[in-house]
C-alpha cells in the first residue's frame, strides 16, 4: 500500500512539473547575457522573480548573440514545439538595424513570429528596439517606429526600449559601449516586468 502511495505521489509531482507554464525568450545578445555571468542576466533574474512571487512559470532562454529576426523566425517553430510556451517574449531586431537590413522585411519577420506563437497558443510580448542616431535620423526613427507599428497591427503588448533607463550612464555598459553590465540587468528587468506580469494571470499562482 505504501509503495502505491509513493508511486502516485511521484507521478503527481512529475505531472505538476510538466504542467508548469513556460515562458520562451527569443532574443539576441541583450537577452543571452553577453559578457556577464548567465545567472546575472535579466532572463535569469526573471526566473528568480517569478519564483519569489510564487508564479509557477519556467523560463526557457533561446536567445543567441548576433541573432536577427530572420534567424529567430527560422528557429521559432522548433522552439515552440519543444517549449510549448504559454508566453513568448520577442527581443529581436537590433541586429537587423545595425546591419541596415530592410525594415519592411524585419516587420514581416516579427509579424510572422507573433502569428506562429499565437497559433501555438502562446501570449506574445514584443520588445521595442533602437539603434544609434549615427545610422541617420530617417532610418533610426523608422526603425524604432517599426516595433510599435507591428505591436499595434498584431495587438500584442510592447515593452518600451529596456536600455533607456541606463542609456546615459556609461558605467552600466561594458567596454564595447553596447552591452549592459551585470549591474544594469535588474533595471532592464524592471522595464519588462510591468508589461509581462499582467499576462501571467493570478490563476497560475
Amino acid at each position: 500500500m505504501m509503495a502505491r502511495v509513493l508511486i502516485f505521489f511521484v507521478c503527481l509531482v512529475s505531472f505538476a512539473a510538466q504542467a508548469s507554464p513556460n515562458i520562451l525568450v527569443m532574443g539576441d545578445s541583450l537577452s543571452a547575457a553577453y559578457g556577464v555571468p548567465k545567472a546575472q542576466g535579466w532572463v535569469s533574474l526573471l526566473q528568480q522573480r517569478l519564483s519569489a512571487q510564487s508564479f509557477p512559470h519556467q523560463v526557457i532562454n533561446a536567445s543567441i548573440s548576433g541573432e536577427t529576426t530572420e534567424g529567430g523566425l527560422r528557429r521559432l517553430p522548433q522552439a515552440l514545439d519543444r517549449a510549448k510556451p504559454a508566453v513568448v517574449l520577442i527581443e529581436l531586431g537590433a541586429n537587423d538595424g545595425l546591419r541596415v537590413q530592410s525594415l519592411e522585411q524585419m516587420r514581416e519577420n516579427l509579424t510572422s513570429m507573433i502569428a506562429l506563437s499565437s497559433q501555438a497558443g502562446a501570449r506574445v510580448v514584443l520588445f521595442e528596439m533602437r539603434i544609434p542616431p549615427n545610422y541617420g535620423a530617417r532610418y533610426s526613427e523608422a526603425f524604432q517606429a517599426s516595433f510599435s507599428q507591428v505591436a499595434a497591427h498584431t495587438d500584442v503588448p510592447l515593452v518600451p526600449f529596456f536600455l533607456a533607463p541606463i542609456a546615459t550612464d556609461p558605467s552600466l555598459f561594458q567596454d564595447d559601449g553596447i552591452h549592459p553590465t551585470a549591474a544594469a540587468q535588474p533595471r532592464m528587468l524592471d522595464v519588462v516586468w510591468p508589461v509581462l506580469e499582467p499576462l501571467l494571470g493570478s490563476a497560475s499562482r
